[in-house]
């Protein structure tokens, strides 16, 4: 169970990098500022599910102790 943890927070990890860089360009274009602010909301969400499972795979490992 650890190891799927693992690789989901990786996977979340990656996503939160892809739609930050995604919104940084948009913003850096002069793109829409409705899509760079749902791309950063969307980041916010990310953000916590990749803490959610960081954690979860520490508890899960004991790797806080």
């Amino acid at each position: 169970m650890s190891s799927v943890t693992y690789v989901l927070s990786i996977i979340a990890m990656l996503a939160v990098a892809a739609v930050l860089v995604r919104g940084l360009v948009n913003m850096a274009r002069g793109g829409s500022g409705n899509l760079s602010n749902k791309l950063m909301q969307a980041r916010v969400l990310l953000q916590f599910v990749a803490v959610v499972l960081i954690v979860a795979t520490l508890w899960l490992t004991g790797g806080g102790r």
